[in-house]
């Protein structure tokens, strides 16, 4: 149900406040799902490791990482800005850094945005998925994150759902294989519908903007 109020965000009894590009709705509040997934459990693993290597960290690094949450901006749900607390970004960096296959790091590195991709041009079939980027291959010590939805009615035009799919190795060359790893976890594509791309590029714990596409299945 669509509504004229204040910004709200979250879940209160029954009823659930969120926005969209239309304005500000409420609905029906819905019990998550836990499917209790390898990839999920993954997840959940890498922040429990973050989670207790914090506290073993000395108050002169925890500051440092809270220096450097003060200077990363996030936008909220609610598309208010607000900046990250210290331990949030120790496990910004670290979870991508654990995902990229790289070691923790203690002390907090500085900030920086990697550059992202210039162009993206997606392959997509029943029997093949790749992705043909550029600038081409990556700088040194930098990781392309491929982040993408299941198969989705050809008709949609947006995607919330975005999971990370593939991490190519260091300085890679364009183009980027993931149909195995696609059908492994999602299936094999269907003729007709669409997949959501996320493409953001990694190095040193920071992750670029992401480059967003959506292809047809051919």
């Amino acid at each position: 149900m669509k509504i004229l109020d204040v910004p709200q965000s979250g879940s209160l009894a029954g009823t659930t406040s969120s926005r969209n590009r239309f304005g500000q709705y409420r609905r029906t509040r819905a019990i998550p799902v836990n499917p209790n997934t390898t990839y999920q459990g993954a997840v959940r693993d890498r922040l429990a490791l973050n989670s207790a290597a914090w506290r073993a960290l000395t108050s002169t690094q925890r500051a440092g990482w809270a220096t450097l949450g003060a200077a990363m901006a996030r936008t909220d749900s609610l598309g208010q800005s607000y900046t990250l607390t210290g331990f949030a970004a120790y496990c910004s960096a670290n979870n991508n850094n654990l995902a990229a296959g790289n070691a923790v790091v203690s002390d907090a590195p500085a900030l920086t945005t990697p550059p992202g991709l210039t162009t993206a041009t997606i392959t997509l079939t029943a029997a093949a998925m790749s992705i043909a980027y550029t600038a081409t291959p990556l700088s040194a010590g930098t990781r392309l994150f491929t982040y993408t939805s299941p198969c989705r009615s050809a008709g949609r035009t947006f995607e919330s759902d975005m999971r990370l799919l593939a991490v190519s190795a260091a300085a890679a060359a364009s183009p980027a294989n993931v149909y195995a790893t696609y059908i492994a976890r999602f299936g094999v594509p269907v003729a007709g519908q669409c997949v959501f791309f996320s493409l953001s590029l990694y190095n040193g714990g920071f992750l670029s903007g992401p480059l967003a596409v959506r292809q047809v299945v051919a």
